[in-house]
């Protein structure tokens, strides 16, 4: 008598009585995924209208496009520069939270940005990097940063009426001067009401022996005489003034609250009166952080911003499921916190940071939002990534839904393999 192996079938596994239960979910899916991933692949076959097959004519104008090529050097730059990035702080900030007392309210707080939509976040990025600094946060603090170790001139835009040649150093006289010349140097380009409050009125001073004698003052008075000292025009203080022969600054000097400069015992011998740039420099207001030149590193920050708080999350549940033991042991051999964290912990996180790294690639391989809202349409082109070219080819100014479609293909391609290497490295640990 032969026996059969049993086999127990739990009741409710069969797969004819799943497909019932699936099947609404699969019918979504195919809506949602399938039907529009096939519906792209088969128009970007055809030309803007949809009518005429042009076969890999778009794909050809894809990877010949400049705008086009802008976008794939920027994604490049985002894969290389931003997940990396944000995996290394995350890891730094989960190790050094991991053993404070309000570690759980720290985290919370840097995953509070994921809470925010993308859009949202790029308005708020594109008020913080505005060039304005009583608009800008962070021109703001670099205004008075600098302010406070290099202090802004008090007369800026100001220039000499005439007489002056304007050179990289300041403005330097057309002139010469020797010992016993009175030098007058009339201003202009200045509000009369941002004059210092201690500018006493002017007036030319007296020719002395051996010495090069002037005054500086605002020269603007209406129904004046223009070049020459009027009974109601102030002189201007603190205004340096240089003694230059051959090149060299032989005396400096500064105005007094009446305008009024003197070089007492010059040599003989002419000299070139300047005054130097420094006086007439306008305030610093800043970096153009939304210019040409920046606006891709000041959007790459908006995002490390957003997403350190999921690098976080996810590298401090890996490093809550570490074997003490093997931490221990490390200590007890001698080992230093730094080593114990580059040979030990690194290593057995390194899953973790994996699957991190490459969930980080996928979404910067799909970054959109931020470019669009942070960018000002006159960069835009400079910060462009595929997911944006996608959507102005497509349904911008081009209005090209072939070539759109064609790079919603490439852009797929691109992305695949990364989400392939997370399904594959999840079904590994799952086995």
């Amino acid at each position: 008598m032969k026996l059969r192996p049993s086999v127990d079938v739990a009741p409710g596994r069969s797969p004819r009585q799943a497909i019932p239960f699936l099947l609404p979910a699969l019918v979504v899916l195919a809506a949602l995924v399938l039907y529009p991933l096939v519906f792209s692949l088969i128009r970007s076959f055809f030309d803007a209208t949809g009518d005429e097959f042009v076969g890999l004519r778009n794909y050809v104008d894809t990877f010949t496009d400049p705008r086009t090529l802008t976008a794939f050097r920027n994604n490049v730059i985002w894969v290389v520069v931003a997940p990396a990035a944000v995996t290394g702080i995350g890891l730094i900030l989960a190790v050094l939270t991991e053993r404070i007392r309000w570690a759980t309210a720290f985290r919370l707080v840097l995953f509070m940005p994921m809470a925010i939509s993308l859009f949202a976040s790029g308005i708020i990025f594109r008020l913080v990097y505005e060039e304005t600094p009583n608009q800008g946060v962070v021109n703001a603090v670099l205004v008075g940063v600098h302010d406070m170790f290099s202090p802004s001139s008090q007369y800026p835009g100001a220039r000499p009426r005439e007489g002056y040649t304007p050179t990289e150093a300041g403005f330097i006289a057309d002139a010469p001067a020797r010992a016993g010349d009175t030098i007058t140097l009339p201003l202009v380009g200045f509000s009369p009401q941002d004059v210092p409050a201690q500018a006493l009125p002017a007036s030319v001073p007296a020719a002395g022996n051996g010495e090069v004698r002037g005054v500086v003052w605002l020269d603007v008075s209406v129904g004046g005489s223009a070049g020459k000292v009027d009974p109601i025009e102030r002189g201007l203080p603190g205004i340096a003034v240089e003694a230059v022969r051959d090149g060299q600054v032989v005396a400096r000097t500064t105005t007094g609250d009446d305008g009024r400069f003197t070089f007492p015992d010059l040599a003989s011998g002419e000299v070139a009166v300047r005054l130097p740039s420094s006086n007439f420099a306008l305030p610093f207001r800043g970096l153009t952080w939304l210019g040409p030149s920046l606006i891709t590193p000041v959007i790459i920050s908006s995002w490390i911003w957003i997403m350190t708080g999921f690098a976080i999350t996810f590298i401090a549940a890996g490093l809550s499921a570490i074997p003490r033991d093997a931490l221990e042991a490390a200590r007890v051999d001698g080992a230093t916190e730094w080593q114990v964290f580059r040979r030990v912990t690194i290593p057995l996180l390194s899953p973790v940071l994996l699957v991190v790294f490459v969930t980080l690639v996928i979404n910067v391989l799909k970054i959109f939002e931020l470019v669009f809202v942070i960018a000002p349409g006159s960069v835009q082109s400079e910060a462009n990534v595929l997911a944006l070219q996608m959507w102005q080819v497509s349904f911008g100014t081009g209005g090209d839904q072939g070539a759109g479609s064609a790079l919603a293909v490439i852009l797929f391609l691109l992305v695949a393999p990364a989400m392939l290497f997370n399904i594959r490295r999840f079904r590994r640990e799952r086995s």
